[in-house]
């Protein structure tokens, strides 16, 4: 494509060199740069690129585009603009062939639930006959093919080519977790949306965004300036959990068509009446006029919401209603999120994802409606990450757990124990009874917790403690296949140590 092209859309400074050469390839990462290639200098979290030019010349970059006022070489071709970030997203776009003008492409934003909801709009676009592709924190997939996940939303450039590479393969549909730091970072603002929803906003992420209300923009913002912008201008609506009070604002400040959905608030999509148990939710739902019922393989009263969510998306998209229901009665279960661990000991074993106070808050407050006798629960913080969670997950744990085994998450380059320390800070010693974690039988007492910081040990200690109709839960890691010790990422699966254990348990 030639340079002239590819710059169709960019706010530039001041350029030079010859606009009608071919430019054969785009990195925004020196190491990547090959002859001919165009570099996008992007001032990182960790890293600046204008401090890589010299390093993407040398090895053969010829296009350089930039923010930051510098001499540049005066061989290379050079295109000052007013942002580089936003830049490499709308060079992407034009270098791709705008993938998704011709896509239904649809954002599901919030702290909880993305995932979810994904899975099941993947599952209803499916039975409706749609090719439907996913970008989300388990992984990419499409068409049978699956790849891992190194962030819940791409970069920008990676954002664009994968969008390619499914429109070139036949998907008509993408399902996008849309995290917040990819709002902020503008992974998405040269993407064209149909639609977007909103689930929750809790305590998450404030080792990047420092505050809540910073938080709430970098998701509103998502609403109130990239999907008004969307050139789509069939459908480009809305999908709110009203239940929610960063939904409820959202509503008022953002003045765009919505679908409202909740099980406490009068909206568009709201539950009837619902029966919930340890093997399935089974709902009477109003889907704007329709009354549907629903008998789901997910859990607990957040999953209701997540189904509610899925609906509304799938209701706008004008799929009929018996192909939402089947879609959703469909999907058996999600990675990594609230995913049952086969046992024949009597009692259940779950793993979750919940990395928030919020989320293990909600996950064990559903578990404790459907539990028949003791609910013990496993869980860390990742090292390296917001330190202010720590111990409010220290005390949502001990809230709604009988016994509560403190142990290492992702400590990463952060000593564990100092990690556990902060999380038993949140630990009232007056109300909860830390006990030696060579004596966890728990003989009908409650308000236990211990420490083992080993996590493969923390997990066989609850299997080995529970009883009979108790509930296990394994936090904060769910579809995770590795754990990150310093600067080492080693195999660790939540879910087959479990099994494992679960296996050799006599």
């Amino acid at each position: 494509m030639k340079l002239i092209q590819l710059i169709d859309g960019l706010n530039i400074v001041d350029i030079s060199g010859d606009l009608h050469r071919e430019v054969p390839h785009i990195c925004f990462s020196s190491d990547q740069c090959k002859k001919g290639s165009l570099f996008v200098a992007i001032p990182g979290l960790k890293n600046d690129g204008h401090d890589f030019i010299v390093d993407a010349v040398s090895r053969g970059a010829e296009f350089i585009v930039y923010e930051k006022s510098l001499q540049l070489p005066s061989h290379v071709a050079a295109i000052h603009v007013t942002d580089s970030r936003r830049a490499l997203g709308i060079l992407a776009k034009n270098y791709f062939g705008d993938p998704s003008a011709g896509l239904t492409l649809i954002a599901v934003i919030g702290t909880n639930g993305k995932t979810t909801i994904s899975y099941l709009l993947e599952s209803i676009l499916t039975e409706a006959g749609f090719k439907t592709g996913v970008l989300g924190t388990v992984n990419y997939r499409y068409n049978n093919k699956v790849y891992d996940a190194p962030n819940t939303t791409p970069e920008s450039y990676e954002m664009q080519k994968i969008m390619r590479a499914m429109a070139d393969e036949g998907i008509t549909h993408i399902v996008a977790e849309v995290s917040s730091h990819a709002v902020d970072l503008k992974r998405v603002d040269d993407c064209d949306f149909d639609l977007g929803i909103f689930t929750n906003l809790t305590r998450d992420h404030l080792d990047y965004h420092l505050t809540m209300e910073n938080y709430f923009q970098a998701k509103k913002r998502f609403f109130s300036e990239i999907l008004p912008r969307s050139r789509k201008v069939h459908f480009k609506t809305m999908v709110i959990n009203v239940d929610d009070p960063s939904g409820q604002r959202i509503l008022k400040e953002v003045s765009l068509p919505a679908l409202t959905y909740g099980i406490e608030n009068d909206c568009a999509i709201k539950v009837l009446n619902f029966e919930l148990s340890l093997a399935e939710i089974k709902a009477e739902i109003n889907l704007a006029g329709d009354s549907v019922l629903i008998k789901s393989p997910l859990i607990g009263k957040f999953n209701l919401y997540n189904i509610l969510a899925a609906m509304g998306a799938a209701f706008i998209l004008q799929i009929p209603v018996p192909v939402i229901k089947k879609g959703i009665e469909n999907l058996s279960n999600v990675p990594g999120r609230l995913e049952p661990v086969k046992s024949s000991k009597g009692f259940n074993v779950f793993v979750d994802y919940a990395h928030t106070d919020d989320a293990l808050r909600r996950v064990l407050q559903n578990l404790m409606e459907l539990k028949k006798k003791k609910i013990i629960t496993v869980f860390g913080c990742g090292g390296n990450r917001d330190r202010g969670k720590r111990p409010l997950m220290g005390n949502a744990a001990v809230t709604y757990s009988d016994l509560t085994i403190v142990t290492s998450d992702n400590p990463r380059s952060e000593d564990p124990m100092s990690i556990i320390v902060e999380i038993e800070a949140g630990i009232d010693k007056r109300k909860y009874k830390k006990v030696e974690s060579s004596k966890l039988k728990i003989n009908g007492e409650s308000n236990l917790y211990t420490v083992i910081p080993e996590r493969r040990k923390a997990i066989e200690a609850a299997i080995n403690a529970a009883g009979r109709e108790d509930i296990i839960l394994i936090a904060g890691k769910g579809h995770e296949d590795y754990q990150i010790l310093g600067a080492e990422k080693m195999p660790f699966d939540d879910r087959v140590v479990a099994k494992q254990i679960l296996e050799s348990r006599s």
